[in-house]
């Protein structure tokens, strides 16, 4: 199967590359043996593409995330984030990031928890303040500003925990299921205000997420991979409205059903989908 490290030509800024991956593996070792997470991983993600990566539990999905974020390190191959190496990224605070759990600070308010980044890095209380008030305006909780964690619903928390994410105003956001733990409504809720926030913010994202309405309803390409060792088994461009100018209509359109379908098929290996509305693969 076609595997295209890139998008389609024009669709995005060749010129500024968020993630490049080339020939990436990664290997854990230990007393009982080595385990082979990810092989000969190529991959281009573009400044302002969205893409989400997809496959069964355990085929190094998150592994790969880790080492974007420089959390883990590459056992092979060559993995740059904007042209510097992923040390050199986070260092310079290129990206954000956001996992399943929001993981707020309890005992600090939800601009508290907002400003955290900001004053580990020796912003002054002026300019958080001022930064706090845009992220809260963008992620639609300025009425919530002075309440604490448990006073917020599970939605309302990851709210915070994006915004938390965008403090620094990073080129490039790295979500490891964020919406995981969510009912439906409240998930497909969080799907659409993630799309509005990219748009605003303009930042490229690399989504980690095992549900393919999600992925498709998101991503302008969706990476699919194999059992581990992971590979990239084929990138499913989302062929509908661009990903920043999607609604809520859309999940009721045919184009979508048809990108379900495509990305469950590659997923199994190009068997009739059955059943695509809906389809989870955990």
């Amino acid at each position: 199967m076609s595997t295209p490290a890139s998008p389609p030509a024009g669709q995005f800024d060749q010129a500024a590359v968020a993630v490049r991956a080339r020939g990436v593996g990664k290997v854990f070792r230990s007393s009982a043996g080595e385990v082979s997470a990810l092989d000969g991983i190529d991959l281009t993600v573009s400044a302002g593409e969205f893409v989400a990566l997809i496959g069964p539990s355990g085929c190094g999905k998150s592994t790969l995330l880790r080492l974007i974020a420089d959390l883990d390190a590459p056992t092979s191959g060559e993995l740059t984030v904007f042209g510097k190496s992923p040390r050199a990224a986070r260092e310079a605070q290129d990206y954000g990031i956001a996992f399943q759990q929001a993981g707020l600070l309890p005992w600090r308010t939800v601009r508290g928890n907002i400003e955290l980044p900001l004053e580990l890095h020796g912003v002054g209380k002026g300019g958080r303040a001022a930064r706090s008030a845009e992220l809260l305006d963008l992620v639609g909780l300025a009425e919530f500003a002075d309440h604490f964690p448990h006073q917020l619903s599970g939605g309302m928390q990851q709210r915070v925990a994006i915004a938390r994410s965008l403090a620094e105003q990073p080129s490039l956001l790295l979500m490891d299921e964020p919406f995981g733990a969510l009912d439906e409504m409240t998930r497909e809720r969080m799907q659409t205000e993630l799309v509005r926030i990219c748009r605003e913010s303009q930042a490229a994202v690399v989504f980690v997420t095992h549900s393919i309405p999600e992925a498709v309803f998101l991503a302008d390409r969706v990476v699919v991979m194999s059992p581990r060792p992971g590979r990239i088994s084929e990138v499913v461009p989302v062929e509908l409205a661009r990903a920043a100018e999607r609604g809520d209509d859309l999940r009721e359109d045919a184009t979508f059903f048809a990108a379900v379908t495509r990305v469950r098929e590659a997923l199994h290996g190009g068997s009739p989908a059955v059943g695509a509305r809906g389809v989870d693969v955990r």
